[in-house]
């Protein structure tokens, strides 16, 4: 059996910021493959400083699903240039309308991996703190998200509109 290259240090010159930029295809799915390599080093690095592997890994889930499927997929972001509102746009109508089943429970675990993962690389310096500090703010609005599930469910007739201007969701970065 093989075993795997060894993890990276975060601040390594394979995660260098500029190389998480996105400008075409090729460099989303490039883009992907770090963010997948830097949240195992996120995962190993919690687990070093005496975080539960269980908990570890489902911070660092929470952290993948909006990382890769968000920003990095749709919204074609760099993860280290990350504008707070992206939070806010995630789980106030990306989250809702992507997921057969929106639930304030699960999205309330997610938006705990995000905290995490933008706390760790603001103590590794990727992020200034105050970026960090204001993506904790938008990952603690859980009544407005948990409000904003509800709303959705409740939507009737034409009402999508009025729901979706609530929170509006900005077109993605189509490679610029």
């Amino acid at each position: 059996m093989t075993l795997p290259p060894p993890l990276d240090d975060i601040n390594a010159p394979s995660f260098a910021e500029d190389f998480f930029n996105i400008a075409t295809l090729d460099d989303e799915i490039r883009v992907d493959g770090l963010c997948g390599r830097l949240l195992q080093t996120f995962c190993r690095d919690l687990v070093a400083a005496g975080e539960e592997p269980l908990r570890a890994g489902q911070l660092a889930r929470g952290a993948d699903y909006f990382l890769r499927e968000f920003i990095i997929a749709d919204r074609h972001d760099n993860l280290f240039h990350l504008d707070p509102l992206r939070v806010r746009q995630f789980a106030g109508h990306w989250y809702i309308i992507r997921n057969l089943e929106p639930n304030a429970a699960e999205l309330r675990e997610l938006l705990s991996g995000v905290e995490a993962f933008y706390r760790y690389c603001a103590e590794h310096d990727k992020v200034p703190r105050h970026i960090a500090d204001a993506i904790a703010i938008a990952c603690h609005h859980l009544d407005y998200y948990a409000e904003r599930i509800e709303a959705f469910w409740a939507i009737v007739d034409d009402g999508f509109a009025a729901w979706q201007n609530g929170c509006p969701l900005q077109s993605p970065n189509i490679y610029h």
